[in-house]
Order: structure tokens, then sequence, then C-alpha cells
């Protein structure tokens, strides 16, 4: 049987059993608890009332965070000549074609984000079965399929965040750092409710926000008050 460790008991220690906490209650519990030797990672969990295995309850797209991720973004781009030429100009780390190609057939996928001009996607289609299975494809409807690679490779360096809901129906992402103050925590994390809302397919019908929760790397997970994290969605959206 698992043993929890010494600095996680004294971490639920501080914890209400059962108890959904307002977002900012929660954000300061996190920031208060992540107690590792690294900057732990924020991150959120939704889980929501759709059901996946139809075609029409997809929940896809991508967010740009007010304050970044706190994450350095490798960003990958399949492009030649003078898109290729802005791609790098905009700060992309690797950029190419045929020989990029190759690079990923070896193995060799020492990047977090993929771009592609259009052109492109037929050679980047037989990559499909490498990059596919690690969420790296390629996708017009997340921006990383387009002509204006110089703004894709920005939003990637920007702090953009994509998401998809897994099979049962749950969305998470990691927002932010615990270093990150309080506000900007709560700024990022309005900012992704929004963006999940705003992607609501016409399918789902009844609740669409079931539970979520927050948490740190290396922390305890909190139960998020869902009528305060929906309010706080709809004051970002406003």
């Amino acid at each position: 049987m698992a043993r929890t460790g010494k600095r996680m008991r004294k971490a639920y220690e501080s914890l209400e059993e059962g108890r959904a906490y307002l977002v900012a209650e929660a954000v300061k519990q996190i920031k208060e608890n992540a107690k590792a030797k690294f900057d732990e990672t924020v991150e959120v969990a939704l889980n929501l009332g759709i059901d996946t295995r139809h075609a029409d309850q997809t929940v896809r797209g991508a967010v740009t965070l007010p304050h970044g991720t706190g994450k350095a973004m490798r960003v990958a781009v399949f492009a030649r000549a003078d898109k290729a030429q802005e791609a790098q100009d905009a700060g992309a780390d690797i950029v190419g074609a045929e020989e990029l190609v190759e690079q990923v057939q070896k193995g060799e996928i020492n990047f977090e984000r993929v771009v592609a001009t259009p052109d492109m996607m037929p050679l980047v289609g037989r990559l499909g079965k490498i990059l596919g299975p690690r969420g790296l494809m390629p996708n017009p409807k997340l921006g990383t399929v387009t002509a204006d690679v110089a703004e894709a490779v920005k939003a990637a360096k920007g702090g953009q965040v994509q998401f998809r809901a897994e099979k049962a129906g749950i969305v998470h992402a990691g927002i932010g750092k615990a270093s990150f103050s309080e506000s900007a925590l709560e700024d990022n994390l309005r900012a992704f409710v929004a963006a999940i809302s705003q992607a609501k397919p016409s399918g789902a019908k009844g609740t669409f926000f079931l539970k979520a929760s927050l948490s740190s790397t290396m922390g305890p997970g909190l139960r998020l008050d869902i009528a305060d994290l929906v309010a706080q969605k709809a004051a970002a959206a406003e």
C-alpha cells in the first residue's frame, strides 16, 4: 500500500475534507502547499457533462492565457522559403521541410508544439502515427495549420494552451506556476474556463461543468465550487 509522505499529510491537514473551495481560496491554498524544491505547475481538471462517444460532443480548442504558462515552449515549424524565414524571425526553435520529417521519423522529437503551413500538410501527414499519439499533429482548428506561421509561433511562445476532452469527459491543463501571484493564477484559470465554456458543443445537454479541481504538481487537489467558478468565468467573458 502506498504511503502518504509527511509533507503531503501536513498539506491535507490544512484542508477541510469534502469542502468545495471558492476560486480565490483554492488558489491561496495551492500556493501555500506548493513546497517542492522546484516551481510546481498549477493544474486544473474539469469534469464535463458530455458524452465523447458522440461526434457532436467534442470539446477541443486553444486559449492564450493572459499571464502565460511559465513554461518555455519549444516550437517546430514545417515551412519552406519565405514562410520558413518568417517562422525563424518569430522565434521558432526548429524550422524545416523534408529534413525535419526525417528527423521526426528517427525519433528526434525535442519540441512541444508543431506548426505547419497548409502546403506542407501532405508531407506532415506521413508523421501522423508519430505525432498524433503525442498530441503534436498540426490542426487548423487549433490554429497550427496556417499561412500566418509568425502569429502561430508567437501564440505558442506566449502562453497558448491547447485542450481536448478525454474519453471520460475530463479536460485538464497547466495554468501557470506556483510562483505566479494569486491574481495571475486566478486570471489564467478564468480565461481557461471561459474558453472551455465557449467550446461547449451543441449536443451537450444538462449541466456542463460537473466537477472541477485545482492542484499543484506535488500538492493535494482541491475541489472547486462550481457556482463560483462559473460566476468567475462569466465575469471574465464580459
